[in-house]
């Protein structure tokens, strides 16, 4: 029998791209409403890409790459070293970032190319998604109902592209994730791309959902994954996580790798971002001046919710982590 074929959907597909003079990246702000692109021709120029959302998830290590061999072809060293500054201080709580740009910053200080380098670990990732994916697809049964929250990226794409690979029907419902709306915008035209029945939700509807047994399986990428097994992920992941092991739904979060600076959630800087942000939908103004926004991007889920952490090594026990790196 031969292997179904599942579409690549577009945002995972190449939404970064390094050209002679510019990184082009994928404005995710505006997507799938518009298809547009956002031109980067200095260090500065991605890096305020990264900051005000125009790539996401999984986008802004890929960018920050971009960055790096924008730095290199354009100066020495020092050049390098301050664009490795600059990239690391755009959005502090995935580790992503950083470790891409240590990893090239490495390569630079030793003399190495590091447009080779990034081309090369862009391609160790990819392969490393691959692999989280066909891991994680074992934990969700044929006529699994998926809930998701955020966008999650290849971390998603590839585990649903494995249980489809592997002739298992199963349906989603992502939750729209405000403010920016990635759940709605990213994460659902994702999956209706890939051809998976796909209905859309507000935030504050999931629990519900779990309590009369529609939810089969609550599934989220991770920002970070500390070595204590605490997930941290998009602000909202917390109160699903909640509800998922109040109503007997396993939570299951991917990521890449632990992270092996971050022993526990006290060592992650959590990104807080400007209250205004809330105050807004798609462009307009949701509320009156008199009201005042807030917007902690990223909250912490602890060990005893979640079921099991899926990497690009295999699953994992929270409290197994460690074993990642043995």
């Amino acid at each position: 029998m031969s292997t179904p074929e599942v579409p690549v959907p577009t945002l995972v597909g190449q939404s970064v791209v390094v050209e002679p003079d510019a990184v082009r990246i994928l404005d995710r702000r505006v997507f799938p409403f518009e298809r547009t692109w956002v031109t980067c021709r200095s260090v500065e120029d991605v890096a305020k890409a990264i900051e005000d959302m125009v790539t996401q998830s999984l986008g802004p290590p890929f960018a920050a790459a971009g960055g790096m061999v924008l730095a290199a072809r354009s100066g020495g060293l020092d050049a390098v070293r301050e664009a490795a500054r600059r990239l690391v201080a755009t959005r502090p709580t995935n580790n992503g970032i950083r470790d891409v740009v240590a990893s090239l910053l490495e390569v630079a200080e030793a003399g190495g190319d590091v447009e080779r380098a990034a081309a090369e670990l862009a391609e160790r990732y990819r392969a490393g998604f691959r692999a989280l994916g066909e891991h994680a697809a074992p934990l969700i049964p044929d006529g699994a109902t998926v809930l998701t929250h955020c966008w999650a990226d290849a971390y998603l794409t590839e585990t649903v592209a494995a249980v489809l690979r592997a002739g298992k029907r199963i349906q989603a419902i992502c939750t729209e994730t405000r403010p920016y709306l990635q759940g709605a915008r990213l994460t659902a035209e994702s999956l209706a791309e890939m051809g998976v029945p796909t209905r859309l939700i507000t935030d504050g509807m999931a629990a519900h959902l779990m309590s009369r047994g529609e939810v089969t399986t609550f599934v989220t990428g991770a920002d970070r994954v500390t070595m204590d097994g605490a997930v941290v992920n998009k602000i909202g992941t917390l109160q699903l996580a909640v509800a998922a092991q109040a109503f007997g739904v396993p939570f299951v979060a991917l990521v890449q790798a632990p992270d092996r600076q971050a022993a526990t959630a006290d060592d992650v800087e959590l990104e807080n971002r400007d209250g205004d942000e809330v105050l807004h939908c798609l462009g307009r103004r949701t509320a009156s001046s008199r009201v005042t926004g807030v917007y902690p991007a990223f909250d912490v889920t602890p060990p005893r919710f979640v079921s099991v952490v899926v990497t690009d090594r295999g699953r994992f026990a929270p409290a197994d982590v460690g074993s990642y790196f043995s």
